[in-house]
């Protein structure tokens, strides 16, 4: 990121400083993270979900709906929360970011997230390889580990970010039970050199369905993994099969994860074990789908796509949804400073703005008229209706233009009109 994005992100930090503006803070030790304990909702997540599988476990007739917490957390507990409790739009002022990022109570708590999502896991595993569990519930358990291990490739997210091997192993770790470890490596080195472009699997067009979309990640994101490895492994001299091969490293945890499951609970855990982690993996992908919708880095005069702005993500500040994910809404900070620990990430009043947090733009994003009627006009919207600066479907790009045409010239002409009242406004100041 050049010294303009810096400088351009950074303005805009102290206008929405918690409680009051930053130049009002005297000092680092007068500012406390108000959220500091509302943070524990991360690494509770899998303890919930253990307690209701341990509470199946003991009464699995009385209390049979326990099998469904995932579910109900994900698509039901969580959105409802998140509009009955709101957004929050603080940021931390700029004094405090560094003693944020260096306090280690925040990266303990990331990695508490691992122990009983595992714990859960095999859990569930037995409860489902059982002979006596019904086939309803056997689906319930399913999806209710897989939601959460899905939400553990987020802490997979937060710790794969980090240049220290500990937390890339640990990263590794919480996305084996899903088998999706070769995110560590596409994500961090592939999305993020190509994120809101074509090029990129794992950027969403408008005009693209979540159906359409998820084969062409999946496929994609595997295809750059493998790419980007080989590379590495090759400029450093070494084979594709060699040990330091990160991607091996990670399907041999995840086969390991599900071996020793399977010796556990026996061969009728093999069908659960897949199954949930097709889930999982699937709400990572459906984030991915909701995150870039559309967005499109422009080209400069060299042909070269221009730096990531907070332009090119779609943000949330619903607060619910930002404790249990780490603030990965507040994406835009976090494609700027790709290393910054999720307690110090920042809202950008300019970064586009999704109606609801992402736990509410599940069920959108898995019915395309729902989707298409509740974004594509925000994405218009977004770039003032000039259509040219939009990532469409190429398939469906003739159309949605044709159909959006008249809609783009509105908004296009209220912006215009935006632009030259400002303008007049300020030539008035300077008079």
């Amino acid at each position: 990121m050049n010294a303009k994005t810096h400088d351009n992100l950074d303005s805009q930090t102290s206008a929405t400083s918690v409680g009051k503006p930053a130049a009002s803070v005297s000092g680092i030790e007068k500012w406390k993270d108000p959220k500091r304990y509302l943070w524990l909702l991360g690494p509770a997540l899998p303890g919930i979900g253990l307690a209701a599988l341990a509470g199946y476990a003991v009464a699995p007739k009385k209390l049979k709906a326990l099998a469904w917490t995932g579910p109900a957390l994900v698509h039901g507990i969580i959105p409802a929360l998140d509009r009955a409790i709101g957004e929050d739009k603080s940021n931390p002022p700029e004094s405090a970011v560094a003693p944020l990022e260096q306090d280690k109570y925040y990266s303990r708590i990331v990695k508490a997230f691992i122990p009983s999502q595992y714990a859960m896991t095999v859990l569930g595993a037995w409860l489902a390889s059982r002979k006596n569990t019904p086939i309803e519930d056997k689906i319930g358990l399913t999806l209710t580990v897989g939601a959460i291990n899905g939400v553990g490739i987020n802490t997979a997210h937060e710790l794969g970010h980090k240049s220290n091997k500990l937390n890339k192993l640990m990263a590794m770790a919480a996305l084996a039970p899903t088998g999706y470890t070769h995110f560590v490596v596409e994500h961090n080195f592939g999305h993020h050199k190509r994120v809101a472009t074509p090029e990129d699997p794992a950027s969403s067009r408008m005009g693209e369905s979540f159906w359409k979309f998820l084969p062409r990640t999946v496929l994609g994101g595997m295809k750059s993994s493998v790419n980007i490895e080989r590379a590495r492994l090759e400029r450093k001299g070494k084979s594709f099969w060699s040990l330091e091969n990160e991607l091996l490293q990670g399907w041999a945890m995840s086969a390991g994860f599900f071996g020793a499951t399977t010796l556990v609970c026996g061969p009728r855990a093999v069908p659960f074990l897949a199954a949930q982690a097709v889930y999982g993996a699937s709400l990572l992908e459906s984030v991915n789908y909701i995150e870039h919708y559309g967005l499109l880095r422009q080209k400069d005069d060299n042909g070269k796509y221009v730096r990531t702005q907070p332009e090119h993500s779609w943000n949330s500040n619903h607060i619910v949804t930002n404790l249990f994910l780490y603030q990965l809404q507040r994406h835009s900070d976090h494609h700027a400073h790709p290393q910054r620990s999720y307690q110090a990430l920042r809202h950008f009043e300019k970064a586009p703005q999704l109606p609801g947090g992402y736990a509410s733009m599940l069920l959108p994003a898995y019915v395309p008229q729902w989707w298409y009627e509740t974004m594509d006009k925000r994405v218009i919207d977004h770039y003032e209706g000039d259509l040219s600066k939009i990532n469409w479907d190429p398939d469906r790009k003739a159309g949605l233009v044709a159909k959006y045409a008249d809609y783009a010239a509105e908004v296009a002409a209220k912006a215009a009109a935006r632009r030259e009242e400002a303008s007049g406004s300020a030539s008035e100041k300077a008079a």
